[in-house]
């Protein structure tokens, strides 16, 4: 039976411990990092791998969002604006935006993109979160994206849920606190309230809960559930982000216990793979429900198109980043340095 994780693996092929944990866990799907994208006939290979044990409707996700965000780089695969700019320019382009990586996704064997991002910028919103946040028009150009995604057989993933604008700190690195949340904060997720998926804050939220967001069921049933109105499948952040306390197993099941349908684990080791196994957390019927939904997407073809060329003159020079960002890569090495 499926259980209620989205787990991951060590590096760009799976090792035979692997194969055989994840007959065992049967997890609802597998995210992937920069440790394991090389080459497109690679991840094709995996993903095919992945689907053979889990089943082919099984979820494959990734952080695609465009910008320094983005797992599958270059100049293996196309650049793209981050979502800072999106927000500069109108609408059209974010759904070409949208269809041009749905391509790339279908084409590499994944099914489910952990964007957009509907978080509000402030000018004290931290570095790591500011580029990757619409300049404007958040609510709009989340729509288009959401909706584009749907359409093309990516399911989208909105983030960070109920609004990380207002944390001054990196939650891979710490509980970021959050003194009040904002309508402005909130506007976003309540406009695009019918997307099939989102994704929790670590952050806490005083006047809510001194719990993080992911593991309060306060928050979750009265922001989330209830003011925001969001009913779709809800993900936690990555449970190994030092945001929170416990063991892997620990964080799992209080993240479920308190109202998220699926727990996220990025850090591919073995050991705490082992925790979740033997955790087992079931998915809960709603959760069930809810996951049948982003099988109606991920089922659906590529019905749109558009030319990169067009995209890449609409969007004007894309930066160049020197490294694909990856901040649960980062925290990675940050532990293994200690």
């Amino acid at each position: 039976m499926t259980t209620a994780v989205l787990a991951s693996i060590s590096g760009p092929e799976l090792s035979q411990e692997e194969v055989k944990l994840l007959e065992k866990l049967q997890p609802v799907g597998v995210s992937l990092f920069g440790r394991n994208i090389i080459n497109r006939q690679q991840v094709r290979q995996l993903t095919s791998n992945i689907k053979d044990i889990l089943g082919q409707n099984a979820i494959v996700a990734v952080d695609q969002e465009g910008g320094r965000v983005r797992r599958m780089g270059e100049p293996e695969w196309r650049s793209y604006a981050s979502q800072y700019v999106l927000g500069q320019l109108p609408l059209d382009i974010t759904r070409a935006h949208a269809i041009l990586i749905a391509e790339d996704l279908h084409e590499a064997g994944i099914n489910f993109n952990y964007a957009p991002v509907l978080d509000m910028a402030h000018d004290y919103t931290h570095e790591v979160l500011k580029s990757r946040c619409f300049s404007s028009c958040i609510s709009e150009h989340g729509k288009v994206m959401i909706d584009t995604y749907c359409r093309n057989g990516i399911c989208p993933c909105i983030k960070h849920i109920p609004g990380h604008g207002g944390a001054q700190n990196d939650p891979h690195l710490g509980l970021p606190t959050v003194e009040k949340l904002l309508q402005e904060d909130l506007q976003p997720f309540i406009d695009n309230s019918k997307a099939p998926a989102a994704m929790t804050a670590h952050i806490v939220i005083p006047e809510i809960d001194e719990k993080p967001i992911t593991m309060s069921s306060k928050a979750i049933k009265n922001i989330i559930r209830r003011q925001i109105g969001f009913d779709g499948l809800l993900i936690s952040d990555a449970i190994e982000m030092r945001a929170l306390q416990g063991s892997i197993a620990e964080r799992a099941e209080n993240a479920l216990a308190a109202g998220c349908d699926i727990v996220c684990y990025c850090g591919g080791k073995m050991s705490e793979l082992s925790e979740l196994l033997e955790l087992n957390p079931k998915l809960s019927l709603m959760a069930q429900k809810r996951l049948n939904s982003v099988y109606d997407i991920i089922g659906r073809s590529v019905c749109e198109s558009v030319q990169y060329a067009d995209y890449a003159a609409m969007v004007g020079t894309i930066e160049a980043y020197k490294e694909i960002y990856d901040a649960t890569e980062v925290l990675n090495q940050i532990k293994a340095s200690k």
